[in-house]
């Protein structure tokens, strides 16, 4: 799968028969994949990562997603993001996730995710919530 040029990344169709049908979600190196659980009004992220990317694919719920260039001082651009859609945020990209639902996501990611790892990674950011 190429990197993605935008945060939506369109599905493939799905392969679907009789028996029901399955719908590939990502097709590239992960090592990590975490179910997130997330109340109405709670915001997420509020960081960017040095060198891993995740997708994410909205289960259920609604949210809107703010992303930017990191060190970028512009307004973050924000993506409403509803339940069936996958979404990518690659490296050194600033990010906040403030959620309009109940929702639940999964997020694909590159690296590892244990504690040390993750934290080495990441720098958190103030929220980019307008």
């Amino acid at each position: 799968m190429p990197e993605p040029t935008s945060v939506i990344v369109p599905l493939r169709p799905a392969f679907i028969d009789e028996r029901g049908s399955i719908q590939n979600l990502v097709d590239a190196p992960f090592t990590s994949v975490a179910m997130i659980t997330c109340a109405k009004g709670s915001v997420r992220a509020n960081h960017f990562h040095k060198t891993d990317y995740h997708y994410c694919w909205l289960a259920s719920g609604e949210m809107d997603y703010y992303h930017r260039p990191a060190g970028s001082k512009t307004k973050a651009a924000c993506e409403r993001i509803k339940a069936g859609q996958l979404f990518y945020t690659p490296p050194m990209t600033e990010h906040t996730m403030h959620f309009l639902q109940d929702s639940v996501f999964f997020a694909f990611s590159r690296n590892n995710r244990e504690t040390k790892n993750y934290e080495a990674d990441i720098v958190r950011i103030p929220s980019l919530l307008a």
